[in-house]
């Protein structure tokens, strides 16, 4: 089968649309399915390009078997509006140009957030006669409004009819959680089109190791018990919150809070943690992703945290998946939903309410105070991991491709 995915975001770029697409490619083309990825040149989420990248027009490179063309696009950075929709949109416009010289695909797939990308995937599938299969990584728009990044007016409503025209549209929508799937059907889409795919972790790269004494010795973080968040600073993550928590627990000085990662929120964390002068946090910016599992490995507990938004209900964070793949108790600061049903069922971590500082500090306390409770939950995290591979997710994606394709389905 012949896959035409488009992605404004992949590798070298770090976030969970980049990492779900390619992992799962790399195991499409191994089976022997041929995949182009069209996307962008990399530069999220500083809106800066990356070291030896240029914004060409058009690029066409080889990654791990995987067919590469990059596209010239507006660059913004990861906030605001304005400028980021003048990002969005220009990659849809050159996304859908490269598409139209591509040799003919079996299906072309388009991956949210970043919604634009999906209406591109639609528009080059209709002009090329081929199925449409609209991944669905993010309820968008309706996580733009949860942050408050934009409010309920007429633009936002043009949208999320469009959004609703595209999920009619497609000849299957793949959704990442069973609660996004719950809310389309709720708005009116056949449930019979609507596959649901939870993300997961590429195992033959995360693994439980000892800590890398490397990195300890450069952070200063012996003899710490390393709370990590590892990803993106965005604003549906509510970090702030965390540095309240840490800073209840400056009279405790073993434990530690590492941030790893970039995004809108990370300026305005620094100078946070700067004001109220936390010795107990420490930031390390953007890491490529063969840097990832030598972080994960200075954890003692995954710290995952979002919002008090009933949205991020709905929402699995893929860092939970990267921490059970290093064998981590998580520690689980998000409405009660998805991700707290995951982590409750295999038994893996500590859940407390959303952006509440106290709960967080009382937790992070009890993780590092009570060995035994930390190992039950780290040796029930690593056996859950392979009930949430990359590698099944994607055989279950390639099943929804398989089954459109021979079906021949246009939507």
């Amino acid at each position: 089968m012949r896959v035409l995915f488009l992605t404004e975001n992949f590798p070298p770029e770090t976030n969970a649309a980049a990492t779900r697409v390619y992992e799962r490619a790399r195991y499409w083309v191994a089976w022997g399915h041929e995949v182009t990825v069209i996307t962008s040149q990399p530069n999220f989420p500083q809106g800066r390009l990356f070291s030896g990248y240029q914004n060409r027009w058009y690029q066409i490179t080889q990654m791990d078997g995987i067919r590469v063309v990059r596209v010239k696009t507006f660059i913004a950075r990861n906030e605001g509006i304005a400028l980021r929709t003048l990002d969005f949109l220009s990659f849809m416009v050159t996304a859908v140009a490269a598409g139209l010289l591509q040799r003919r695909p079996d299906v072309v797939v388009a991956t949210s957030p970043q919604f634009f990308a999906a209406v591109g995937g639609w528009l080059l599938a209709a002009a090329r006669r081929l199925p449409f299969v609209f991944e669905l990584g993010d309820l968008w728009p309706a996580s733009i409004k949860a942050v408050g990044a934009m409010r309920a007016n007429l633009a936002l409503r043009a949208i999320e009819r469009l959004e609703l025209f595209l999920y009619r549209r497609s000849a299957a929508v793949v959704a990442l959680t069973s609660s996004f799937k719950e809310d389309l059907v709720r708005r009116g889409i056949p449930s019979g089109k609507i596959a649901v795919v939870i993300n997961g972790v590429d195992l033959p790269r995360y693994a439980p190791m000892g800590k890398d004494e490397e990195l300890m010795s450069q952070l200063g973080l012996e003899n710490s018990f390393v709370v990590g968040y590892i990803g993106t600073h965005g604003m549906a993550h509510a970090l702030e919150r965390v540095l309240e928590a840490a800073d209840i627990l400056r009279a405790s000085p073993r434990v530690r809070f590492l941030f790893v990662g970039a995004g809108a929120a990370r300026e305005a964390l620094l100078r946070r943690a700067e004001q109220l002068d936390l010795k107990n946090v420490i930031f390390v910016a953007a890491q490529p992703k063969s840097m990832m599992p030598r972080f994960w490995s200075l954890c003692d507990a995954a710290l995952i945290h979002l919002k008090d938004d009933e949205t991020f209900a709905g929402v699995i964070p893929s860092k939970l998946f990267e921490a059970m793949g290093m064998g981590l108790p998580v520690l689980l600061a998000a409405p009660a939903g998805e991700a707290s049903r995951i982590v409750e069922k295999e038994d893996i971590g500590i859940c407390v309410p959303a952006e509440r500082p106290q709960a967080l500090a009382e937790a992070a306390q009890r993780l590092a105070s009570d060995s035994v409770l930390l190992r039950r939950f780290a040796e029930a995290s690593h056996r859950a991991a392979p009930l949430y591979s990359r590698e099944r997710q994607a055989e279950d994606m390639l099943k929804v491709l398989d089954r459109v394709s021979a079906g021949g389905d246009r939507g």
